[in-house]
């Protein structure tokens, strides 16, 4: 089988089956990446994301092509969030500002499920790079190293980003009138 980095050249290369073949393998994980963030109007990130990864030179040397797609993934929303926001002079310190303070809202097909919903709604209300962190580790499995290399940031960086993480999603989940415990099972939110 062909790794993703050989269907990466592929795809530079010309061979676009290279890139469907990529493109199938993690449209839906990029595709649930946005679509938790921006909602369901998410085509034409998904595609600049893609397209990024295509024309970029930057790859990541040792990560993964995943670690690699979801640093790209991450810049391609910043810059996203930056360009819809800054224009109304609202501070874009993604390390503090969630996506309910942008005005975003939770994707109608999250709100199906009252669980999901609470959970989609406490992970709006926590800082973005906060929120990125937890996705990638537990939604999308990612290592420490991985999450380190996506997001450029030392790997002792990203076990601390994650035990803030955990204590806003716990704090944002009490404050909307949750339980931690029935959301997250006996445990709660794990502490690391």
């Amino acid at each position: 089988m062909t790794n993703e980095w050989e269907l990466l050249t592929a795809w530079r290369e010309g061979n676009s089956q290279a890139g469907n073949d990529l493109v199938g393998i993690h449209f839906p994980a990029i595709s649930r990446f946005f679509r938790g963030k921006l909602g369901d109007d998410v085509e034409d990130i998904i595609q600049q994301t893609f397209l990024a990864c295509v024309e970029g030179r930057d790859r990541i040397e040792g990560s993964s092509f995943r670690s690699y797609l979801f640093g790209v993934a991450t810049r391609r929303l910043f810059a996203h969030l930056r360009s819809r926001y800054q224009s109304q002079g609202r501070d874009m310190d993604f390390s503090v500002r969630s996506l309910a303070d942008l005005g975003t809202t939770p994707s109608e097909g999250v709100a199906r499920n009252q669980r999901a919903h609470l959970l989609q709604s406490a992970l709006l209300q926590i800082p973005v790079d906060a929120q990125i962190a937890l996705e990638l580790a537990y939604w999308e499995g990612l290592s420490g190293s991985e999450i380190a290399a996506a997001l450029q940031i030392e790997e002792g960086t990203v076990r601390s980003r994650l035990s803030r993480a955990r204590a806003h999603l716990r704090k944002a989940v009490t404050a909307m009138g949750g339980d931690p415990v029935s959301l997250f099972g006996s445990a709660g939110v794990p502490e690391d």
